[in-house]
């Protein structure tokens, strides 16, 4: 691609624990280039550095830029993380990433002035600058996969909290009794009982408890357990399969009313790996039909006929682009 827009322009660049995304985005919100390398999270944070930068300069030159002609920088991180320090503090995703001054080391090997982000919080704010919510005024955001991420979006602002820690949605409470562990530590969380790590679990469990599944059969056959293959079966009519979708998609319609009830936003936006299949499958269609019907019976009635719950539409592109939005809250024109 070229650069046939008018600047300015912004670098997203988005760390994974398998991936690094990056792209050089403009002022109103297009796309001029997308590249994507391996992270190597676990060779450590110096080479992962090095991917990140390689990742941003590849963007550059398939945009056509330099450098010296983006404004700034911005990089998505997974937390945990201090945000204004640009710390990583102890990231699940990066183990021996703790304590590690990512956005300096990035800002030193780009040369150029970065700011960081959540990356959850960046593709929110991508699906609210560019995407799905550009016409909304706020935005909650979830990203459902392995665990359950999530962002919030009001007007402008990123909820980042006092202690880097805002829009943790994934781990409220849903389960005040005898709730299920998720891997943080914590019991009873709406991560426990939605994120794709958990699902598996709930499955594994179900089955070693006799449940009858296409799944068994499958799994003999050596093919690996996964919300995917879960999703594969449900719409081959496996019932336990899904009625553990049909849960998940309860329990966060039970997680969504409680932000409904928060944050009172103009729209609620689903994205991650683990949508099966979005508005593109009958069984994606039916999974956000079960949410909206949970929150029927227990939303408060205005916000539930007046807030938009819907699927997000940049998938994996979401972190990069609000990367690069973040990059221009932060450094690019205020007028």
């Amino acid at each position: 691609m070229s650069a046939s827009s008018n600047g300015p322009f912004y670098l997203g660049i988005d760390l994974g624990g398998t991936n690094v995304k990056a792209g050089v985005v403009t002022h109103d919100g297009e796309s001029l280039s997308k590249v994507s390398v391996p992270t190597e999270a676990d060779r450590g944070p110096d080479t992962g550095v090095r991917n990140m930068i390689r990742a941003g300069n590849d963007a550059l030159k398939e945009a056509g830029l330099t450098i010296d002609e983006v404004l700034g920088v911005g990089l998505a991180t997974p937390g945990t993380m201090d945000i204004p320090a640009g710390m990583l503090v102890n990231p699940p995703n990066l183990p021996g990433w703790d304590n590690f001054p990512v956005r300096q080391r990035v800002a030193d090997g780009i040369k150029k002035q970065t700011v960081l982000q959540n990356d959850a919080n960046a593709a929110a704010y991508g699906e609210f600058w560019t995407g799905a919510a550009k016409e909304a005024k706020s935005l909650v955001f979830w990203t459902l996969g392995t665990g359950i991420g999530c962002g919030i979006i009001i007007g402008d602002l990123i909820v980042e909290g006092a202690h880097s820690h805002g829009a943790e949605c994934g781990h409220i409470i849903i389960a005040m009794d005898n709730g299920r562990r998720c891997d943080t530590g914590q019991y009873g969380t709406l991560e426990a009982y939605a994120g794709g790590k958990s699902l598996v679990r709930r499955c594994e469990e179900e089955l070693v408890n006799g449940r009858k599944s296409l799944l068994t059969e499958w799994m003999r056959e050596g093919q690996e357990l996964t919300p995917l293959l879960m999703s594969k079966a449900a719409e081959q009519g496996d019932e336990l399969s899904e009625e553990l979708v049909m849960d998940v998609a309860r329990c966060m319609g039970v997680g969504t009313t409680t932000l409904m009830h928060t944050i009172d936003p103009d729209m609620v936006l689903l994205g991650g790996a683990m949508t099966f299949g979005g508005s593109e499958t009958e069984l994606g269609r039916r999974f956000l039909q079960r949410i909206k019907d949970e929150l029927k019976v227990r939303a408060f009635p205005v916000p539930y006929a007046k807030t938009k719950v819907d699927f997000a539409t940049l998938g994996g592109d979401a972190g990069y682009i609000g990367a690069a939005g973040c990059a221009r809250l932060k450094f690019g024109p205020k007028s």
